[in-house]
């Protein structure tokens, strides 16, 4: 395993999940390939090597898998962002909007501080709602934010253009 067309190979579509009309992109067949997952891994770090990561931040659920591996590669700690009522202390909130509804992320108050420099990692950029709602939790925290990291962007939605103003944006596997 050596290329991103060689991870596509183990990426499968399963179409009409979560709903009709919806072809998921299912990545857990790169995950039980452990020289698939290290290259995933590494093709996500590699472009925030040597930017100072001191953080780096992922949404519930699927960013937890490789925001960890992404900050013991990268040398910085990780901080998970929860959907509601998962965080026991003091915590802050957004709410935001999504394709049919709308959801709310949270994020300890004390989970990053002012000024540290932040990676936003996720498996998947599609229509960027949930990834906008990321960046302005942390950065209203006052944290500085490098970038975000995905395994997979589906270009044919708007995610990567709604994003522009939090920096750089790195897909790994573009569809």
């Amino acid at each position: 395993m050596n290329t991103p067309d060689e991870l596509k190979t183990l990426i499968r579509d399963v179409p009409d999940f979560p709903r009709p009309g919806v072809v998921f992109k299912d990545f857990t067949p790169l995950l039980r390939d452990p020289a698939a997952l290290a290259l995933a891994v590494e093709l996500m770090a590699n472009p925030f090597r040597g930017k100072g990561v001191e953080l780096v931040v992922g949404a519930e659920s699927r960013g937890f898998i490789f925001g960890t591996a992404l900050a013991q590669s990268l040398s910085a700690g990780f901080v998970p962002i929860r959907k509601p009522g998962k965080l026991p202390r003091a915590k802050s909130g957004i709410d935001y909007a999504l394709e049919y509804g709308a959801d709310r992320l949270e994020m300890h108050d004390d989970a990053v501080h002012p000024g540290e420099r932040v990676l936003i990692v996720d498996d998947l950029l599609a229509t960027g709602g949930t990834m906008r709602a990321a960046c302005e939790l942390v950065r209203g925290l006052g944290a500085r934010l490098l970038g975000i990291s995905v395994l997979i962007e589906l270009t044919f939605l708007p995610g990567r253009e709604s994003l522009r103003a939090y920096g750089d944006v790195h897909a790994v596997l573009r569809y």
